[in-house]
């Protein structure tokens, strides 16, 4: 569910000194999550923070610096849904194991997408390059980052011989397209009206396809 939005005159918020860049980012995150990319501004934020604007420019350069800070929260909240939806997996057969850990990744990427359409709106603008996707403010509760959750998962597809090694970076890109792209439409495209039940089948029955399309599991099934 989305967050509500933001009053515009939310109570002063408390913190210790020496946490305020902290706190102007978790105000941010709170301003993204009702309002989108667009609903972090330093005004916005500090309004939000209960500190003066000029506050800001202590901790962040420009509205760019605070916004990838904001982005990298983002990331981290997918991180952890997509850990959550791991952390179901119950399969204890190597090649099982390892096709359901991917299937997870896919699934908790879009219903991080869908529960936070906002959120998720922000989230991929930390991600100016590769480098980003791994940036530790962007992990979850294990210290890995959705990306790197990702990548572990297409590992272990490797090690059990269901991915050859020298077609992993097609892999990963097919599948991140995929179900990127299913996010995108679902979220902000012409699927966003659909009912949340069908999009969730929808979803499930997507990221099988691409999966099985990396591994050529369909005719192990």
């Amino acid at each position: 569910m989305d967050a509500a939005s933001p009053s515009s005159e939310p109570p002063r918020s408390s913190y210790h000194h020496g946490d305020l860049r902290a706190s102007l980012v978790r105000a941010g995150y709170a301003l993204a999550r009702a309002g989108g990319a667009r609903a972090v501004t330093l005004r916005a934020t500090t309004r939000r923070a209960g500190v003066s604007a000029p506050a800001a420019y202590r901790h962040f350069a420009g509205h760019d610096e605070l916004l990838r800070a904001v982005s990298l929260l983002a990331l981290a909240d997918m991180a952890r849904r997509i850990e959550a939806t791991q952390a179901e997996v119950t399969a204890s057969a190597p090649a099982e194991r390892a096709l359901a850990l991917l299937d997870a990744v896919g699934r908790g990427y879009v219903a991080f997408a869908l529960d936070e359409p906002r959120a998720f709106d922000v989230a991929l603008f930390a991600q100016l390059t590769m480098a980003d996707a791994l940036h530790p403010d962007a992990a979850g509760d294990t210290g890995r980052t959705a990306y790197g959750l990702f990548q572990e998962a297409l590992t272990g597809l490797v090690g059990v011989g269901l991915v050859a090694p020298a077609a992993a970076e097609l892999a990963s890109v097919h599948c991140w397209s995929v179900v990127h792209g299913f996010a995108a439409l679902a979220t902000t495209g012409p699927l966003r009206l659909t009912p949340r039940p069908e999009l969730d089948a929808l979803a499930a029955a997507l990221v099988r396809e691409v999966v099985d399309a990396v591994t050529g599991a369909r005719a192990r099934r």
